[in-house]
């Protein structure tokens, strides 16, 4: 799949530091795909789970949504997915 490349989306004025989580050697599990409800946020996840499903197929994959971008996930979304999976990606798009 090639080498994975992590952006973040923070301002870079003032880098932080940060360490990574140790990747782990292969995926295996629930994966959460989630929508945070900004336009075109689900055309991204529906061709993330494509391609897992084309290149992961023992990995689960499991859609969740925020009702609203503008404010942070409910808490009780945000515990159904810790209790859930194992990785979640989330989606921002526009």
């Amino acid at each position: 799949m090639g080498a994975t490349r992590i952006m973040d989306p923070t301002d870079e004025r003032e880098p932080i530091r940060r360490q990574r989580t140790p990747r782990p050697e292969q995926l295996t599990g629930t994966v959460g795909l989630l929508d945070i409800s900004k336009p075109r946020g689900n055309v991204l996840l529906d061709r993330l789970e494509a391609l897992f499903a084309e290149r992961l197929p023992e990995v689960e994959i499991r859609r969740y949504a925020k009702p609203t971008f503008t404010k942070p996930a409910p808490d009780d979304l945000r515990r159904e997915i810790a209790e859930e999976c194992g990785f979640v990606i989330e989606a921002l798009a526009d």
